[in-house]
């Protein structure tokens, strides 16, 4: 019985295994990618131009073009062979799908348009505040995924991940304001 007990365990810790390198691991990848990568561009355009509407196409671009290139990175790096990672191409995939969802979710405020009635606050104002809410909860999500799957300290991982986005949202609005 300790042993039919002993192996459900192995078989149980061995699925998770394999569904934190197929899954996890390259949708993370793709989701810090993606919510932190694009972060300069995006906001550069925005501190560069102050208007939402060629904020919102920088992003889509940046979302779009990084999830194309996480995918096609994740797929060709390894073919899962050696690895035992699994299918290339679902995970390259998962991890474009997850990169274009981390930029896109920072670029959405900026499809507000450039003009509101009267009585609303200003249009850009309004986009970037929440555009950085939205950074904040990305970066959040995150580090609670590393926590769940990757056994890290959920107060590490948020520092590391909220240093590394505060850097490169400080990098893009400094670039953008010059």
């Amino acid at each position: 019985m300790a042993a039919a007990l002993n192996s459900a365990a192995e078989l149980h810790a061995e699925a998770r295994r394999a569904f934190v390198l197929r899954y996890v691991q390259p949708g993370l990848a793709g989701l810090i990618d993606g919510s932190v990568s694009t972060l300069a561009p995006i906001f550069a355009a925005a501190f560069a131009t102050g208007h939402n509407g060629a904020t919102f196409l920088v992003g889509l671009a940046a979302s779009v073009g990084a999830g194309i290139s996480m995918g096609f990175t994740e797929a060709l790096s390894d073919d899962g062979a050696v690895t035992g990672r699994g299918d290339p191409w679902l995970r390259g995939l998962v991890c474009g799908a997850m990169t274009t969802l981390g930029g896109l979710g920072h670029t959405l405020p900026y499809a507000i348009p450039d003009t509101l009635p009267a009585g609303w606050p200003n249009p850009f104002v309004l986009a970037t505040s929440l555009a950085i809410l939205v950074v904040i909860v990305e970066l959040a999500v995150i580090a609670a995924i590393r926590t769940r799957f990757m056994a890290t300290p959920f107060w590490r991982a948020a520092l590391q991940v909220m240093l590394g986005g505060a850097l490169v949202l400080v990098v893009g609005m400094l670039i953008g304001s010059a």
